[in-house]
């Protein structure tokens, strides 16, 4: 079987081709290595590639770590592009902008210079022609996609997919949809703004937190409009102590103002989530004196055809389904790991306590080396064995991605979309495409706080339903 030529092919932006804004061009560089390399190789190339152009001082071959990075670099800029078009699918209804006017950000690699890592594994360095080398000026975003993927975690994700990841969360792209209305607001606005809808997605615990968010800092809001002050501010010590004089009275308790401006972010970081997927034509605003939304009057206004409608629903449907499964992914991977400790004659005592475990890794952002003699563990190693926050993570996310998979292909299924079963391509295609969505919204953030180490804040909106569950299990206990 032969290489795939993406790998010798890279996309570059074209002024020439206005209507697609890019084009193909073949790099012979890294045809050349490539076929070399499957020829040795071929069913494990990408390992091999990604072997060679990651490794750490490999001084006596830096050219060939070049060519391999070049062979990737090409591989990569496709998924570049597919992220650049979805991105365009998800947030310019109004054509504002196109996929074209993002390329400059992230399809910058002209696939001419060869590249690698110094020994630091951060800084690009161009190998010239002469054999020396130099550190780059100019930072090819592809080269800064290999350098922070990871093909060795148990939380693997296919490069593919990990590109796209990359893609959504470049900075400069945010910057740029910002200027569109894609603005990230505040989260005291967030919170200020929230809808009946959405409330109805939360939990219990957070609809107390915005209502008395609403009985306090938008009360105030509304005075302060009559003076002037537009942005929402901090809410002030006075505004935090009646908050929390009045969630004691609702019977929920929140120990001091940090905690309480923390959960609140938490639950502002979930409005934020439906904001984006929810995929409106138009923005909305907030307008203080009736106290309801209006639709934005600076952006422009188009028609919404049938096939829109769809595509939104779909989409809001699909984030619904995440964040549904998520909750039991988590609820049933706890259940299953309690019940198989109390199965087990070595570890049946730990049964009663995991719970416990995971609230002070969770809850109070303690080491497993800290938490074993608590929970009366020989070693750090036994505690990592019986609690092992990484595999439940890996275990969740498996089964929050197959679960939106299959409810997604039953909703296609039932919008005529797709036959059951689904066509082969049409299957893997969804796959991928739900695969980074889940990842990109709740677990890749969930794997970099597990992977902080010491001083990890678990801020993650997969840690806060798992916190959610946890409390809730607790409650049920004292019962």
């Amino acid at each position: 079987m032969s290489a795939s030529p993406r790998y010798w092919n890279i996309l570059r932006i074209s002024l020439e081709n206005e209507k697609e804004g890019y084009k193909y061009c073949l790099v012979p560089p890294a045809q050349e290595f490539c076929q070399e390399q499957a020829a040795k190789d071929n069913e494990n190339l990408q390992i091999s590639l990604l072997t060679s152009f990651q490794s750490r001082n490999y001084q006596g071959d830096s050219a060939k770590r070049a060519r391999a990075g070049l062979c990737l670099r090409c591989y990569i800029s496709h998924p570049i592009l597919k992220a650049c078009k979805k991105i365009d699918s998800l947030f310019a209804g109004n054509k504002s902008f196109s996929y074209r006017d993002l390329l400059p950000y992230v399809l910058n690699d002209d696939g001419k210079s060869l590249v690698i890592l110094d020994d630091d594994g951060k800084t690009q360095v161009i190998i010239e022609e002469n054999g020396k080398s130099k550190a780059s000026i100019y930072k090819f975003f592809s080269i800064k996609v290999l350098q922070t993927f990871s093909n060795n975690s148990q939380f693997h994700m296919s490069l593919d997919n990990w590109t796209y990841l990359q893609t959504k969360q470049n900075q400069d792209i945010k910057e740029f949809l910002s200027e569109f209305g894609f603005k990230n607001l505040s989260e005291w606005a967030l919170l200020n703004r929230v809808r009946s809808r959405q409330l109805q997605r939360l939990s219990s615990r957070s609809r107390h937190l915005i209502e008395t968010f609403h009985a306090v800092y938008r009360r105030d809001r509304i005075s302060t409009k009559n003076i002037g002050i537009k942005r929402c501010p901090d809410p002030s010590f006075t505004q935090q102590q009646e908050m929390l004089n009045l969630l004691q009275k609702r019977e929920v308790t929140i120990k001091s103002n940090t905690e309480l401006i923390h959960e609140l972010k938490l639950v502002a970081r979930e409005l934020r989530q439906f904001d984006i997927w929810s995929y409106r034509e138009t923005l909305e605003t907030y307008d203080q004196n009736s106290e309801s939304f209006h639709i934005r009057t600076d952006l422009p206004t188009t028609s919404i055809n049938e096939l829109d409608i769809e595509q939104r629903e779909l989409l809001l449907f699909i984030n619904e389904q995440l964040h549904l499964s998520l909750t039991n992914a988590i609820e049933k991977e706890i259940k299953s790991r309690i019940s198989n400790l109390q199965k087990s004659k070595k570890y049946v005592p730990f049964a009663t306590r995991f719970i416990f475990g995971l609230q002070m890794y969770y809850c109070k952002g303690m080491s497993l080396k800290d938490i074993a003699p608590k929970l009366e563990m020989s070693s750090w190693d036994q505690a990592r064995r019986v609690l092992n926050p990484g595999e439940i993570l890996s275990n969740v996310r498996a089964f929050t991605v197959q679960t939106v998979l299959e409810k997604t292909l039953e909703k296609a299924h039932e919008k005529g979309l797709t036959e059951i079963p689904p066509n082969p391509d049409y299957l893997k295609n969804l796959a991928e495409q739900i695969e980074s969505f889940v990842d990109a919204e709740i677990f890749q953030e969930a794997i970099e706080e597990i992977r902080a180490g010491k001083s990890r804040y678990m801020e993650s909106l997969y840690a806060q339903k798992l916190r959610d569950y946890l409390k809730k299990e607790e409650e049920r206990a004292k019962k």
